[in-house]
């Protein structure tokens, strides 16, 4: 198992060895901290943890690759080795998400503060390693902006089963067609097919999100929901433009997933949602997803 953790405090190797005994609930002795420059010769390559080390430039002090054989220890996750790290060294520890860089990261603190890092590093060399953003204060990062990460949550794909489901059945039927018949089912990009494939995808995770109560960011962008309610307004008005068979199925789904949204939202029949997301002010008629809002709204209102 490999871990990858980077320190905000410049803890002593010593430091490293004591902290990750601990957290792994080993023997100190069991535990190798090692400079990778160092002389190989020195190093004990059998010892059933191992920690290389690498002093980094601004606000990080430590970057560590920690190593742990199969039968050393119990396997841990990621973030409670960095947790129990943390409170044992004293340190800020920030350590890898699954979204995309430079916002994957988390900081954790030595009380147990969990929070989101936009870490960036520079184009020097070597190369500074500067927090510009955290979604909570960090005292050991006071000169990190607090802010949400919109893009986090935008990376966040819940599972669709309902848009997969149709997906097959649609290629399905698609396979039992003939061949003439079948250039109507062109799923190709930009076709009217994926077009309601991608657009059922965003509906439901939209729908998914909801119903979580945005978790796990705990919050959703309001131009994100916006988005996702003019995909509903794709998925309208694409009926006419797909096989009859096609659209039977797109029914099914949207049936499903409309009366969820339904039950995981309010009533909204003056439209304020809908001039708060988009800033229209004429009674125009729009779909009746629009008429309906969170409760409370998910954002940060102005």
């Amino acid at each position: 198992m490999t871990y990858n953790l980077l320190t905000v405090g410049a803890v002593s190797p010593e430091t490293m060895g004591v902290a990750l005994a601990g957290s792994l609930g080993i023997a100190g002795g069991d535990v190798e901290v090692a400079d990778p420059d160092g002389d190989p010769d020195l190093r004990n390559w059998d010892a059933p943890v191992s920690c290389e080390h690498r002093a980094v430039h601004g606000d990080i002090a430590w970057s560590l690759d920690i190593y742990v054989q199969d039968e050393a220890a119990d396997q841990p996750l990621e973030s409670e080795i960095a947790a129990a790290f943390a409170k044992a060294a004293t340190t800020t520890v920030l350590y890898p998400a699954a979204e995309a860089l430079p916002s994957a990261y988390w900081a954790v603190t030595p009380d147990g503060l969990l929070t989101r890092a936009r870490l960036e590093l520079s184009d020097d060399e070597p190369p500074l390693y500067e927090v510009t953003a955290v979604e909570a204060p960090v005292p050991q990062l006071p000169r990190a902006i607090v802010t949400r990460f919109a893009e986090i949550v935008r990376e966040q794909k819940p599972d669709t089963p309902v848009a997969e489901a149709f997906a097959t059945s649609v290629e399905q039927v698609r396979e039992a067609a003939s061949g003439l018949a079948r250039l109507a089912w062109d799923a190709d990009t930009g076709s009217p097919v994926w077009s309601a494939k991608g657009n059922l995808v965003v509906w439901e995770r939209a729908v998914r999100q909801l119903e979580s109560g945005w978790a796990p960011s705990g919050w959703y962008p309001a131009d994100l929901y916006r988005e996702r309610l003019e995909a509903r307004d794709e998925l309208a008005g694409i009926g006419v433009r797909l096989p009859r068979e096609v659209t039977e199925l797109l029914d099914e789904a949207l049936e499903e997933l409309d009366s969820r949204f339904a039950a995981a939202t309010a009533e909204d029949p003056s439209g304020s949602l809908r001039r708060e997301l988009t800033g229209a002010t004429e009674q125009t008629s729009v779909g009746w997803w629009w008429h309906r809002r969170p409760d409370p709204t998910p954002w940060e209102q102005d």
